[in-house]
């Protein structure tokens, strides 16, 4: 019997579902029906959780600062642990080297590594201030403190003599401010004028009135060893720079030439041609010559051996030769470390080097390469000519081993040097661990 309007019209939603052959999958109607759980937004979440004092903008900045081991802004580890390891090393081995004078002298062994650890910490402490400064500051800095330098140079001619030189004024060696005017002069002139290098004017002409100036202050006092290193430092500094190879031969044999006349045919430097006729023949020097620093030096890097006589174990350094502690440190190392302790020490230095060269060529400005490139040649230069004058391999100069040597102002003014490497390094194309 067919439905009729009415019954259709109240014929409940399940029986049209039935009818067309749809499964009847809805809830019963006189099941309670819940509402879905939804979980919080997060917008509502945060509303929900106890607000936290956020830390002060001046704390985050700090932080971001002084991120040492940060990937972007850190400095580069490899160039840090190398200064690390030679700087304990040396500080051991002058140590080693020392004691025995400092009793005799002074009655304390420990007179010279107390004063040269507190001068390492200062050193290090300045390392690392200096490496987060920005380098390009410096461009600003380099003629004043070239100037500086000129004026500590002539300063130091009126202090009193120490064994017949001018080179200390109150305790510092304004030399070794030198070192770093001329590097940072040379590379402030050359970024500014790198286009213009092969010019007169502008490539050779202001180099050779800071060069030339610079080593007759030195030749007053006098302290050839530096002027051979600011020789060399330019030198090198000119050669990158792209001067003209023709104005860089001319240069270097002008000074040359003046050096060659003022020891040869002067009595300027008499103790300099004394030096050359012992370096001969050291065992059998001419009459008046004094070789027996040399003599010792070489009896003992013989006396060590392969694998030396052990760390602390020197004989010479008992009052045979002469301020082990200074300049000849090196022949109290091979003594006691041997051949093979040498060799490890001249390998931490060349590392040194060639990862300061690699910071420097990753640099991103010309400034930036120049002065990393100097620097780092300063230390590679005073350690082939200090293990050259050890050896007797050229005449004795009087060089000291950077990280090694007794002296507060050269330590303090190389890891200050060393935290201009790593400031370059912070912005250089480097991948920092």
């Amino acid at each position: 019997m067919a439905q009729t309007g009415a019954n259709r019209a109240v014929a409940s939603p399940g029986r049209r579902r039935k009818a067309a052959g749809i499964k009847n999958t809805s809830i019963p109607s006189t099941a309670p029906v819940k509402a879905p759980v939804r979980e919080p937004s997060r917008k509502n979440k945060r509303k929900t959780e106890p607000k936290r004092d956020p830390a002060p903008k001046g704390m985050i900045a700090i932080r971001k600062r002084f991120r040492i081991f940060s990937i972007r802004s850190g400095m580069d580890m490899p160039f840090f642990f190398l200064l690390m390891i030679l700087l304990v090393i040396g500080l051991v081995m002058l140590f080693s080297a020392s004691y025995p004078n400092a009793y005799y002298l002074y009655d304390d062994s420990y007179f010279f590594i107390r004063s040269q650890a507190i001068w390492a910490v200062v050193g290090v402490i300045a390392m690392i201030f200096i490496s987060y400064f920005d380098y390009h500051h410096l461009h600003k800095f380099a003629m004043p403190i070239l100037a500086l330098s000129y004026v500590l140079l002539v300063l130091v001619l009126f202090a009193p003599a120490v064994s017949g030189v001018h080179r200390w004024i109150f305790g510092f060696q304004p030399s070794e401010l030198t070192k770093f005017a001329i590097v940072l002069s040379m590379a402030h002139l050359i970024s500014i004028n790198f286009n213009r290098m092969d010019k007169f004017r502008y490539g050779v002409l202001p180099y050779i009135i800071i060069l030339g100036s610079t080593v007759g202050l030195l030749a007053m006092e006098p302290h050839i060893s530096c002027a051979i290193i600011v020789i060399f430092l330019t030198a090198g500094m000119l050669f990158i720079g792209g001067v003209k190879l023709r104005w860089f031969a001319g240069a270097l044999g002008l000074v040359g030439a003046a050096l060659i006349y003022l020891v040869a045919f002067t009595d300027k430097f008499a103790y300099a041609m004394e030096r050359v006729n012992g370096w001969l023949d050291p065992f059998n020097p001419p009459a008046g010559v004094d070789t027996w620093q040399t003599q010792n030096s070489l009896y003992a890097i013989g006396s060590g051996g392969l694998l030396g006589l052990g760390l602390g174990q020197s004989r010479q350094k008992y009052l045979y030769l002469p301020e082990p502690q200074n300049d000849f440190i090196f022949a109290i190392v091979c003594e006691e470390l041997g051949l093979i302790g040498a060799l490890i020490i001249v390998v931490l230095f060349a590392l040194l080097v060639w990862r300061g060269i690699v910071i420097s060529m990753r640099a991103k400005d010309k400034f930036g390469a120049l002065l990393g490139i100097g620097l780092t040649a300063q230390v590679g230069i005073q350690v082939v000519l200090n293990i050259a004058v050890v050896t007797n391999t050229i005449p004795n100069t009087g060089i000291s081993l950077p990280f090694f040597s007794y002296g507060g102002s050269s330590l303090v003014m190389l890891l200050a040097q060393m935290g201009v490497v790593l400031s370059i390094s912070r912005t250089a194309n480097l991948e920092k661990t």
